[in-house]
C-alpha cells in the first residue's frame, strides 16, 4: 500500500515522533539529556544523553528493554490526566527529572520508577509502593519523591518508601496539580523540593466542592460512567493549599489571601530559607508573587500587577537573579515586556511570550516583533541592559539553556521538521519524518489591522479560481500562521486536493500586544470572526479565490470559529467542519473562560452573546459536528446539545461521534480517516473535482 499524506500524518502524530524533546542541560554545561525515539513512526521515546566533549550520543533507557513493552497499558490515572492536559500522545518516557546537577535521573514507566545514572549512562527500576507517577530526584541525589494516587511518597535508594503526605478521604490529593491548574495555567506539577533536599513544597487539593461530571462510553454499556471533577465556569474551584513539609517531620502552610487570590499558579525556590509563589484573583484581574518564609509561613508580596480585563500567567516566571533580582514579564505600554525589578527592560517593539532560564545576570527569553507573531525567537537580556537577538533566520525558535552552554531548535519555513542544535557545538539527530508535502505559502499582513495571513495553494496551479478553505484556530494562546513548515503541512494537504486554504490569526491571538489580546474581553465571538473574513477578501485582491464557494474547518477554539461563521455569516460562508467545539461557554471551565467573559453568575450577558445555542434556528449551510465522546476537556455534551438545538430547529447537519477519542486525536486509524472524511464533506458541499 504506497503511503499518503494522512496516513503519514497519523503514523508519525504530526510528525513530532522520533524529534529530540525535553532537553535539559547539565549544569556544568559538559550534558545534554533529551528524550527521543528511534524512527518517526516509533511512539516510544528513550532517553538519551548528549556527551559535549565528544558529540557522543548514548542510550540511558530503553522501555522496551526495562519494560519489556511499550508503557501503555498500565499508566496510573494522573498520568493519563498528565498526558490528555499536555496533549501527549506518544509513549515511554514522556517525562523526566534531574537532581540539580543533573548526574540522576527518575522516570516512571507502566506506573513503576526507574533511575538512572547520567554519567553511567545506565537505568534500573527502583521497586517502591506505587503506582508511581511523577518521580523527581531531590536536587542533591540522595532520594526521590513521587505521588501515588491521592499520596506524596518518598522512595530511599535501597528501595524502601514512606508517605510524606496523605489523607484518607477521596476529594483529598497530595503533590499533583489540579484540572484548572494543568489544563490552563501550565503548572503541570504539583511539588517543589528545597534546593538542599531537606523539604517539599507540596499542593493540598480538595476537589469536594467541585462539581461531579459523568463521561459515560456508549459504545460500552455494560462500563459504569467516569466521574470527573470538572470546574465549569461560575461554579466552584478545587481548594489549593500549599505546605512545607520537612522530610523529618513537621508541616507549614504557606498563608495568603486565598479569599482574595484563590489560583496558586506557580511556586518555585529562591534558596533554602525563601519560597516563591504567584497567585492571582478568581477574575484574574489582579496577580501577586509572594515570597514565603518556609519556616513560619509568612509571606509577603514582592510584585503586583493588575489588568482591567486580566493578568497574562507567563510561562518561566517568576525567576531571581543572582543579587536577588526578581524576573518577571508585565504588560507595559502596549507590549509583554521583561521585567527585573520592577523595571520593563525590554523594548515596547518586542513581545515576550516566555522566559527560558536566568543566570547570574543574565535572562534568555522567547519573543517576536510585536508587528510579527508569524515567528518567534530567542533573546538574551544582561544586566548592562543589552538585549541580544540570539536567533535571526524567520522561524519558531526556543531553547534550552545551562552551564554556559544553549541548545536551540528552529523551525522555518523552507525545510521541514526542525533542527535542534547545541551553539557552537553538535547537532542533536532527529529521526523525525519529512511530511508528504511540500509548503507553498505566501505571507501577508491584511488590512488596517495587518492580520497575520498565509495563504497556501496547490503546486503548479494555473491560476484559475479555486474553492477556499479556512483553517484558524483564531482564540487565545495559540497561533497557526507560523513560518514553519510542519506547522502548515495539514493546510498543504487540504491546498494539494485543490483548495485556496487561508490562515489567518486575528483578533485576541498571542504576540501582538496587549490591546489585541484584549479585545476577545467579553466578547469571544464578533472581532474574531470579523477578522477572518477581513483576511479572506483581502487574500481574494491577491490570489485565485472563489467565493461563492468557502469552506472553514477548525478543531476546539476553531471549531467554535467554524460553527459560528456559518451560523452568523453565510452569505460568506457555505460550509463548516466543527471539531470538538465550545458551543455553549457555560460548559467550559472556570480559568479560562471567566478571564474572557467572566462570571455567568454576575453577568451572563457576554455568555449569551458568545454561545452557539441561541443560533440554531439561523444554520443555512452544511455543517459536520466531530467530537471524541470521551473528552474531557472540551465535553461531548458541547456538540450533543448544540446538536439538539440545530435538530429543535429543524436545521439538517451531520456528527460525527468518535468513540473512546478524547480532546487529541493520537489514534491512527482515527487521525487519518478524520482528515479524509472532512475532505469528503468538503468536496462534496464546495462541489469540487474529486
Amino acid at each position: 500500500m504506497s503511503d499518503t499524506f494522512p496516513r503519514q500524518y497519523a503514523r508519525t502524530q504530526r510528525f513530532t515522533l522520533g524529534d529530540p524533546r525535553n532537553v535539559v542541560v547539565s549544569a556544568d554545561g559538559s550534558r545534554v539529556v533529551f528524550a527521543r525515539s528511534r524512527a518517526g513512526d516509533d511512539p516510544v521515546n528513550c532517553l538519551w544523553v548528549l556527551d559535549l566533549a565528544t558529540g557522543d550520543e548514548r542510550l540511558v533507557a530503553d522501555p522496551v528493554v526495562l519494560l519489556g513493552a511499550d508503557d501503555d497499558e498500565s499508566l496510573p490515572p494522573e498520568e493519563r490526566a498528565r498526558r490528555e492536559r499536555m496533549r501527549e500522545g506518544a509513549a515511554g518516557v514522556t517525562g523526566y527529572a534531574t537532581d540539580a546537577a543533573v548526574t540522576v535521573v527518575a522516570f516512571a514507566l507502566s506506573g513503576r520508577m526507574f533511575v538512572g545514572g547520567l554519567l553511567s549512562g545506565q537505568a534500573r527500576e527502583l521497586v517502591v509502593d506505587g503506582p508511581v507517577f511523577d518521580p523527581r530526584p531531590d536536587p542533591v541525589a540522595t532520594r526521590v519523591a513521587y505521588v501515588s494516587g491521592r499520596s506524596l511518597r518518598i522512595a530511599e535508594l535501597d528501595g524502601s518508601s514512606w508517605e510524606l503526605a496523605g489523607e484518607t478521604a477521596d476529594e483529598i490529593s497530595w503533590g499533583s496539580a489540579d484540572f484548572v491548574a494543568a489544563e490552563e495555567m501550565g503548572r503541570y506539577r504539583g511539588y517543589w523540593w528545597s534546593p538542599d533536599g531537606r523539604s517539599i513544597a507540596a499542593c493540598r487539593v480538595d476537589v469536594g466542592g467541585v462539581p461531579t461530571w459523568h463521561i459515560a462510553d456508549p459504545a460500552h454499556p455494560e462500563q459504569p460512567a467516569t466521574e470527573i471533577r470538572y470546574p465549569a465556569a461560575g461554579s466552584t474551584n478545587p481548594d489549593v493549599t500549599l505546605h512545607v513539609l520537612a522530610l523529618d517531620g513537621g508541616s507549614t502552610e504557606v498563608r495568603w489571601d486565598r479569599t482574595a487570590y484563590p489560583y496558586l499558579a506557580e511556586v518555585t525556590w529562591a534558596g533554602a530559607d525563601r519560597l516563591l509563589l504567584t497567585v492571582q484573583s478568581r477574575d484574574q484581574q489582579s496577580l501577586m508573587v509572594l515570597a514565603a518564609d518556609p519556616h513560619t509561613g509568612d509571606t509577603d508580596p514582592l510584585f503586583a500587577d493588575g489588568d482591567r480585563a486580566w493578568v497574562e500567567l507567563v510561562p518561566g516566571t517568576p525567576q531571581v537573579l543572582a543579587d536577588g533580582q526578581l524576573v518577571m514579564c508585565a504588560d507595559r505600554d502596549g507590549a509583554r515586556r521583561l521585567v527585573v525589578d520592577g523595571t520593563p527592560v525590554t523594548p515596547t517593539d518586542l513581545q515576550v511570550r516566555a522566559v527560558v532560564a536566568t543566570h547570574d545576570d543574565t535572562v534568555w527569553f522567547l519573543a517576536n516583533p510585536i508587528d510579527d507573531a508569524t515567528v518567534q525567537h530567542v533573546h538574551r537580556w544582561t544586566s548592562d541592559g543589552e538585549v541580544v537577538a540570539l536567533t535571526t533566520e524567520p522561524g519558531i525558535h526556543t531553547a534550552a539553556v545551562g552551564g554556559g552552554r544553549t541548545v536551540l531548535r528552529s523551525a522555518v519555513l523552507d525545510r521541514p521538521g526542525a533542527v535542534t542544535q547545541v551553539v557552537d557545538g553538535p547537532v542533536i539527530t532527529s529521526h523525525a519524518a519529512a511530511p508528504l508535502v511540500s509548503v507553498n505559502a505566501t505571507f501577508h499582513q491584511y488590512g488596517d489591522r495587518r492580520i497575520a495571513t498565509a495563504v497556501l495553494l496547490p503546486h503548479d496551479h494555473d491560476g484559475s479560481p479555486l474553492p477556499v478553505l479556512l483553517d484558524p484556530y483564531g482564540g487565545p494562546h495559540a497561533l497557526r500562521a507560523l513560518r514553519a513548515h510542519n506547522a502548515l503541512a495539514t493546510s498543504q494537504w487540504f491546498a494539494d486536493q485543490g483548495f485556496a486554504v487561508v490562515v489567518a490569526d486575528g483578533s485576541g491571538t498571542p504576540g501582538r500586544g496587549t490591546e489585541w489580546e484584549r479585545e476577545v474581553f467579553h466578547d469571544l465571538a464578533t472581532t474574531v470572526l470579523d477578522d477572518q473574513i477581513t483576511a479572506l477578501q483581502a487574500a481574494a485582491h491577491d490570489h485565485p479565490l472563489d467565493l461563492s464557494r468557502v469552506g472553514i474547518r477548525g478543531w476546539s477554539f476553531g471549531g467554535y470559529l467554524a460553527a459560528l461563521a456559518v451560523l452568523r455569516r453565510p452569505d460568506v460562508f457555505h460550509a463548516a467542519v466543527a471539531g470538538a467545539p465550545v458551543t455553549e461557554w457555560r460548559l467550559y471551565d472556570t480559568h479560562y473562560t471567566e478571564r474572557s467573559l467572566g462570571d455567568p453568575g454576575d453577568d451572563p450577558a457576554p455568555y449569551d452573546a458568545s454561545s452557539l445555542l441561541p443560533l440554531a434556528d439561523r444554520l443555512e449551510r452544511p455543517l459536520l459536528l466531530v467530537h471524541g465522546l470521551a473528552d474531557d476537556n472540551v465535553v461531548a455534551a458541547h456538540t450533543l446539545q448544540f446538536s439538539s438545538a440545530l435538530l429543535a430547529a429543524g436545521k439538517p447537519h451531520e456528527v460525527l461521534p468518535l468513540v473512546g477519542v478524547t480532546h487529541m486525536t493520537p489514534q491512527e486509524v482515527v487521525a487519518e480517516h478524520l482528515l479524509l472524511h472532512q475532505l469528503e464533506f468538503l468536496r462534496r458541499h464546495l462541489a469540487t473535482p474529486a
